[in-house]
């Protein structure tokens, strides 16, 4: 097979834990070039921990994390860097420098990473906030912009670097209807004008429907399903059900794991 019709990103039997605690217990799954794919699940499942994993900020206790066909825990310190260059991460809540303006933000990565000369830096710079449509904003700074605003802006600092790798983590957290459409259409044709492949860590299963290819459900450290956006609408599947129908009851407990609540409460544990 073809090194481009290889995923950009396999993971094989991983496993990983925080000391005792396990998170990831046998997880495979790939990344298509190309496409959207998301990574769906409770709080705690290990959602973004994957993300830390593929871009080897953290290393898994068993199992293979391959990016462009490197083997990511085997990566020296400048590979690994070299690699993570071809990365964009958007951080939840876009975690923008306070102190920068927005133009400053998103000329941050191709100052560190390039030897750019500044007239190509901010024809560069404008071109990315044109594309997000906040080029008039390029002064600002961020604590004059909306939630929507900042989490643009935060998505044209991603791409600067023109990654083949985009990650989300929750982009849609804490967005009105509007702005969580608006950066859903962004991340689909970011996505598709650039060539790149991205991960979505999200909660938000409607949104993700209208802009993926493919997703991956995970509980108690394991992929339990996965399908397109339609085989997933039209899924049978107990705990798909219930995270698609945000329903209480089902597969996903409310409670975290605990000793039994009458033998607590009479002094037999806690």
């Amino acid at each position: 097979m073809s090194e481009k019709l290889e995923p950009l990103v396999r993971l094989e039997h991983v496993r990983f834990a925080y000391g005792e605690r396990p998170i990831l217990r046998d997880i495979s799954l790939t990344i298509p070039r190309g496409k959207v794919v998301a990574i769906m699940g409770g709080s705690g499942c290990g959602k973004t921990t994957l993300l830390r994993l593929i871009s080897g900020q953290e290393k898994a206790s068993a199992g293979r994390v391959t990016v462009d066909g490197l083997e990511v825990a085997s990566l020296g310190r400048e590979a690994l860097y070299a690699l993570r260059r071809k990365m964009g991460l958007l951080f939840q809540f876009g975690a923008l420098f306070t102190d920068m303006s927005v133009y400053d933000n998103v000329a941050f990565p191709l100052r560190e990473h390039t030897d750019l000369p500044p007239e190509l830096i901010d024809d560069l710079v404008l071109m990315k906030l044109h594309a997000v449509g906040l080029r008039g904003a390029a002064r600002l700074m961020p604590a004059e912009l909306s939630g929507g605003m900042a989490r643009r802006v935060a998505l044209a600092r991603t791409i600067a670097l023109d990654p083949m790798l985009l990650m989300y983590d929750e982009p849609f957290t804490g967005l009105d209807p509007i702005s969580l459409g608006v950066i859903g259409q962004l991340i689909r044709r970011l996505n598709n004008a650039l060539g790149a492949s991205s991960v979505i860590v999200t909660h938000d299963i409607q949104e993700s429907l209208q802009i993926v290819d493919y997703i991956y459900f995970i509980s108690e450290g394991q992929v339990v399903a996965e399908g397109t956006p339609d085989e997933i609408r039209n899924s049978t599947d107990p705990f798909v059900h219930q995270f698609v129908h945000a329903e209480a009851d089902g597969p996903v407990p409310f409670h975290y794991p605990a000793p039994d609540y009458a033998a607590s409460l009479l002094g037999g544990g806690r």
